[in-house]
């Protein structure tokens, strides 16, 4: 199943970056692009929403400097578009696989795209490692660690849950009974011809 690799690969992702557990650490993927693309793409989303996970932690800490802050939303504003892009290129890789398949005349589309149900699969590794960690901590109080544990097994119930919804979803483009269709996220803020404010300092 793709879901069981996919799974395994987000563990080692974070894994590796909790190592040395710094944002601003450098990046590696062991994952070539020409032999093993669809490894690639997945470790890189990954390891963005890694990095954006830590991000949002610190700059959630109420003693910021304003200046740092104002840094570091910058850098969660080109970390979200990175997130996307990453989004689409996964899509694409789909795209190109099912290319030569054809959808049956009752087709049907789906709320979402492949690549939207594993942005939420690999946000979903980042939140069981980190709620694994609040239910084991040893300097925190049993009633905490047991309120974390019964979070925890939900989370782990949701992973087999969107596990098997995304593989049934593969499954179903690949015997033409679901197709894809992709729109580009077309975000505006960015965009100093559709944001006003950017468009103003032209």
């Amino acid at each position: 199943m793709f879901t069981e690799k996919a799974n395994k690969l987000f563990q080692e992702v974070i894994k590796t970056y909790h190592v040395v557990n710094t944002v601003d650490q450098p990046f590696t993927n062991p994952y070539d692009k020409d032999a093993n693309l669809i490894e690639h793409l997945l470790y890189r989303k990954c390891w963005i929403d890694t990095v954006q996970w830590h991000y949002e932690d610190i700059i959630r800490d109420p003693q910021i400097d304003p200046v740092a802050a104002l840094k570091l939303k910058r850098q969660i504003d080109a970390s979200n578009q990175d997130r996307t892009d990453m989004v689409e290129y996964i899509d694409s890789y789909f795209l190109e696989k099912y290319k030569d398949v054809t959808p049956k005349a009752d087709a049907t589309i789906n709320t979402e795209s492949p690549a939207w149900g594993i942005d939420r699969l690999s946000i979903l590794a980042l939140k069981i490692y980190h709620m694994n960690e609040e239910a084991t901590r040893t300097d925190a109080s049993e009633a905490h660690r047991d309120g974390c544990q019964i979070k925890l097994n939900v989370l782990l119930e949701q992973r087999v849950d969107l596990s098997t919804a995304i593989d049934t979803l593969l499954a179903d483009i690949e015997k033409g009974d679901k197709y894809m269709k992709v729109y580009k996220q077309m975000k505006m803020y960015n965009d100093d011809e559709l944001n006003p404010v950017l468009r103003s300092q032209k």
